[in-house]
């Protein structure tokens, strides 16, 4: 009983809670002044730091890209364009679940698993927080407007608009523009990332891929207010890109289209060139494919059809085919074989149909069978005798042919502006030591004479070669870029660099000048003389021409057997090839033409590069080929 009373002493209850009390308001008292004094440090002290960041926060410096310059031809043609492009994009800091986002988008519009599996590529792919991320693009105006209608149910989705690379002749040029494609990681870390920060596009191959840093321009940015979550709510301030500058290219369109209706069907390639300046006219490579579906991403499927074609229309012909010269060399090896005195030009050679270096020796055979019987240098060239070149190649040995050869730009890169053609090699004895780890036989010397063995070279070093042969030993270094336009439909503006990039050759001098003479007219006898092996090809021609036909073995035939085209299969068959110049006396294009098992060059390549110059020299553009067909 006196414990219970004890509990009930209210006098003692009363200091308890009384102490508890105050114990309680200094407590208060206390955080109270612990927060009046941060209050104080934020709001006073640290004033100025804070309002920079939310600053920070409320504004962003955003990059804006520059529109990309654009491509014409050297009469004006459009032949590389920027158009709009209306994509669907993601901002992930806005959406909370991305997998029933992207289940809901398929609702609305049509996706596949390629674009969200590109997608998310590019998600992990992000340069910086707050950044959209493209999940299809080419949007239709009807998914345009499904997309905005849900809007509200789909936050983080907004549809951009950009511009993109538009190829309007498509598939005609691709292999001498090349094209541009999303930018990668590994292409952004060798260009300057802040100038590339707004881009997605960079330039893949051929001229896109050379002049990038000239057609890209210069990077803008744009003062933006955003958001607590980052959406940009209005623009503060805003610094224009400096756009890409627009390039005049010395391809004619027409002359490039036309060209490649010669070459419907077949795997071939042309290139022509002004002797003049090196300025590339033409360059043709079929089959061909259309660029613009590499420009935002092109489907497995498309891209498989492409890779796995027998006909390779991804491979650039022109510049990294490598092809047997055959024949088209030997004015080459002529002027070699006059230069060394090894013949004059009056010197005739016996042709049974065979050469042999021993007497009961290999028989190197001659095209034509039974033999020319004797010929001299004209008629050699004429009629492409074989076993005068043996002869001449046999006698003079490697070494001067492979120093001519070089001369003429074999084995070497001598373009301004293809960052793809191939080298090659130069055989000579020291290569064929070096790299097979054997002697240089006088069989080698017999097979380079006319264009096979170790030699190869790709259409533009033929289409070069015939160039300087034009221009009696002038190098001229193939290019494409005519300048840089400063203005829609001025005169382009020479492009410094490029014409610096690389040395140009040294001019093919002779030791007497007549030889130029002597084995040209040997090439006009060609396409004008009465056995010449291209003179239909030259019937009717209003202008010279100095020619050369070529016939390059892709399979070999055993020494008693002879070639039938009929009895192999269509890959089998010979190369056809063609070099010429026209006019003679004034040239203003020189070409190289290579159809893959086309057969004889004189009944194949040489009515093609006819048909080229009468478009060039005359504008006549009737395709006589497919009338005789």
């Amino acid at each position: 009983m006196e414990s219970f009373e004890r509990l009930k002493d209210y006098s003692r209850e009363s200091i308890t809670f009384t102490s508890r009390s105050v114990i309680a308001f200094v407590f208060v008292v206390l955080l109270m002044l612990v927060l009046i004094a941060r209050i104080y440090y934020l709001q006073v002290i640290e004033h100025d730091r804070y309002a920079a960041i939310s600053e920070n926060n409320r504004v962003q410096l955003q990059p804006v890209a520059p529109r990309r310059g654009l491509i014409f031809d050297r009469n004006g043609e459009l032949l590389a364009d920027n158009r709009p492009n209306f994509s669907v994009t993601l901002l992930k800091e806005e959406i909370r679940d991305l997998d029933a986002t992207l289940v809901e988008l398929g609702q609305l519009i049509e996706l596949n698993d390629r674009d969200v599996e590109r997608f998310r590529k590019r998600l992990d792919q992000r340069r910086r927080p707050f950044e959209s991320v493209p999940l299809r693009f080419g949007l239709t105006e009807e998914e345009i407007a499904r997309i905005s209608l849900n809007y509200h149910r789909l936050p983080g989705v907004q549809v951009e608009a950009d511009l993109i690379r538009y190829y309007p002749h498509g598939a005609s040029l691709v292999h001498a523009l090349g094209y541009v494609g999303r930018i990668n990681e590994r292409e952004l870390s060798k260009v300057d990332e802040q100038n590339y920060a707004a881009t997605h596009y960079i330039g893949k191959l051929g001229i896109e891929k050379f002049y990038e840093d000239i057609l890209h321009g210069q990077v803008g940015f744009q003062k933006v207010e955003t958001n607590a979550r980052g959406r940009v709510l209005r623009v503060l301030e805003r610094q224009d890109p400096v756009p890409g500058r627009d390039l005049q290219l010395s391809l004619d369109l027409r002359l490039q289209q036309f060209t490649e209706s010669l070459l419907e069907g077949r795997r071939a390639s042309v290139v022509a060139i002004d002797p003049s300046s090196g300025e590339i006219l033409a360059m043709v490579s079929t089959p061909t494919y259309d660029p613009n579906l590499f420009v935002t991403g092109i489907s497995s499927k498309d891209y498989n059809a492409l890779r796995n074609s027998r006909d390779l229309p991804l491979f650039n012909r022109s510049l990294r085919g490598s092809y047997p010269p055959a024949s088209t060399v030997k004015p080459i090896i002529a002027l070699a074989a006059l230069e060394t005195n090894t013949f004059t030009a009056e010197d005739r050679v016996w042709d049974p149909g065979f050469y042999q270096i021993t007497k009961n020796g290999r028989r190197y055979r001659d095209w034509k069978r039974w033999g020319h019987g004797w010929v001299d240098l004209n008629h050699a060239l004429a009629q492409s005798c074989d076993v005068w070149f043996y002869e001449a190649g046999h006698k003079m040995g490697v070494d001067p042919m492979s120093d001519m050869l070089g001369r003429f730009g074999v084995g070497q890169d001598a373009s301004l502006d293809q960052p793809e053609a191939l080298t090659n090699f130069l055989p000579s004895r020291e290569w064929k030591e070096g790299r097979r780890r054997l002697p240089w036989y006088p069989g080698d010397s017999i097979n380079m004479s006319i264009g096979q063995g170790f030699l190869v070279m790709t259409p533009l070093q033929m289409a070069t070669a015939t160039a300087v042969m034009a221009n009696r030993g002038r190098w001229v270094q193939p290019r494409m870029l005519q300048g840089v336009l400063d203005e829609t439909g001025g005169e382009p503006q020479p492009y410094a660099p490029m014409l610096t990039r690389k040395e140009k050759p040294d001019d093919v001098v002779l030791k007497d000048p007549k030889h130029w003479d002597q084995v040209i007219e040997g090439m006009i006898s060609v396409m004008h003389g009465s056995e010449g092996t291209a003179r239909r090809s030259a019937e009717g021609a209003q202008y010279r021409i100095a020619g050369k036909t070529g016939t390059a073995q892709v399979v070999g035939i055993a020494q008693d057997e002879e070639y039938d085209a009929e009895a192999l299969e269509e890959r089998h068959r010979d190369h056809a090839l063609f070099v010429a110049f026209a006019p003679v006396d004034n040239p203003k294009i020189a070409l190289a033409v290579v159809v893959e098992n086309g057969g004889g060059g004189s009944s194949t390549a040489a009515p093609v590069a006819r048909e080229v110059m009468d478009a060039w020299l005359l504008g006549d553009y009737r395709n006589d080929l497919k009338e005789d067909g």
